[in-house]
C-alpha cells in the first residue's frame, strides 16, 4: 500500500513539474517579444543557453564526471536543432504576435510522429493524419490573411516548430540511458556556442542600452525559462509517461496566448480563436492517439520505466 501511494505521489509530482514547465515557457513569448526589441537575438540566445548550462553545472556539478564522448556527439546534433529552432521562432517573433508564435510553434506535437515515421520507419496512425489535417486548417485560420498569403513571421515560426519536431524525434532516438540533466547541459553548451559565435560576427552588442527591466527579462529567461523549466521537464518525464508528458507540455501554447492577451495586449479575433481551437484539438488527437491499442501502450510504458533508472533527477 505504501509503495502504491509513493508511486501516486511521484506521478502527481511529475505532472506538477511538467505543468510548471508549460506555464513558465508560456510566459516566455511576450517577454522574448519585448526583449528582442532592444537586445540582438543571437546574443540573447547565446547568453540564455550558455548561462543556463552554467547554472545547471553549478547545481548538478557532482554528475559532470559522467559525461563522455557520446554525450558530446549527441549533444552537438541536438544543440544545433535546438538553436536553429529557437532562432526561427525568435526571428518569427519580430513579425508576428506572441500568441500566434506560441500556437504555431506547437505544430511540433503533430509533426513528431511523421518525423519518427521517416527516420525510424515507425508507421503513423490514422489519428496522426487526422490531427495533421485539422492542424493545417487551424494554421490557415491563424496565419492566412485576406489575400490567402502567410506572413513572414508566421512562416518563420512554422519552420521553428518543424525544427523542434526534429529535435524531439532525434532526442527520442539517441537519448537511451543517458542522464537527462547532463544531456541538457551539453545541448545548452552547443546551442549557446552557435548563438555566441554568430553574434560575434554579426551583431554590435556595445549598442545595447541596458535597463533594469531588460536585465530582469534576461535573468528570467536564463533562470526560469531555461534552467528551471528544463529541470522541471526532466523531473516530470522521469515520473510520467511520454504521452501524458507531451499532452501537459502542449499547454505551453495556451499559456502563451493567455499571457500575451493579459500582458502584451494582443487582440484575438474570432477567426484566430477558431484557429487556436483547431490546433489544440489536433494536438490532443495526436498526443492521446485515440487509436492506440492498450497492449502497445503498456509495452511503451514498460520501456519507459526501464529507462527511468537513468533519470536520476
Amino acid at each position: 500500500m505504501r509503495v502504491c501511494m509513493n508511486q501516486k505521489n511521484k506521478t502527481k509530482l511529475g505532472k506538477a513539474a511538467l505543468f510548471g514547465s508549460a506555464l513558465i515557457w508560456g510566459s516566455s513569448f511576450f517577454i522574448m517579444k519585448n526583449t528582442i526589441a532592444n537586445v540582438p537575438e543571437n546574443f540573447l540566445l547565446g547568453t540564455r543557453f550558455l548561462a543556463g548550462a552554467l547554472l545547471l553545472c553549478i547545481f548538478f556539478h557532482k554528475r559532470l564526471g559522467k559525461i563522455d564522448k557520446s554525450y558530446f556527439k549527441t549533444g552537438f546534433v541536438l544543440g544545433g536543432f535546438w538553436f536553429w529552432a529557437y532562432w526561427f521562432q525568435t526571428e518569427g517573433l519580430y513579425h508576428t504576435t506572441p500568441g500566434k508564435n506560441a500556437f504555431l510553434t506547437a505544430i511540433y506535437c503533430v509533426a513528431v510522429p511523421f518525423v519518427t515515421w521517416i527516420w525510424q520507419k515507425k508507421k503513423t496512425t490514422k489519428q496522426n493524419f487526422l490531427a495533421a489535417l485539422i492542424c493545417i486548417t487551424g494554421i490557415g485560420l491563424i496565419s492566412l490573411d485576406g489575400n490567402l498569403s502567410i506572413g513572414i513571421g508566421d512562416g518563420l515560426t512554422l519552420v521553428g516548430g518543424l525544427l523542434f519536431s526534429l529535435h524531439i524525434a532525434y532526442l527520442g532516438m539517441k537519448s537511451g540511458q543517458k542522464d537527462p540533466v547532463l544531456l541538457t547541459i551539453v545541448q545548452f553548451l552547443f546551442a549557446g556556442l552557435w548563438g555566441a559565435g554568430i553574434s560575434v560576427f554579426t551583431e554590435d552588442i556595445s549598442a545595447i542600452h541596458w535597463t533594469v527591466g531588460q536585465a530582469g527579462s534576461l535573468a528570467y529567461l536564463v533562470i526560469m525559462c531555461t534552467a528551471v523549466a528544463v529541470t522541471f521537464q526532466s523531473i516530470g518525464q522521469s515520473r510520467v509517461s511520454s504521452s501524458s508528458a507531451s499532452l501537459i507540455l502542449s499547454l505551453e501554447s495556451v499559456f502563451g496566448v493567455l499571457f500575451s492577451v493579459i500582458f502584451y495586449g494582443e487582440k484575438a479575433t474570432v477567426k484566430i480563436l477558431i484557429g487556436f481551437a483547431l490546433v489544440m484539438a489536433a494536438i490532443l488527437i495526436s498526443e492521446t492517439d485515440l487509436g492506440r491499442k492498450s497492449g502497445h501502450t503498456e509495452n511503451n510504458e514498460k520501456k519507459r520505466i526501464n529507462k527511468k533508472t537513468a533519470n536520476v533527477v
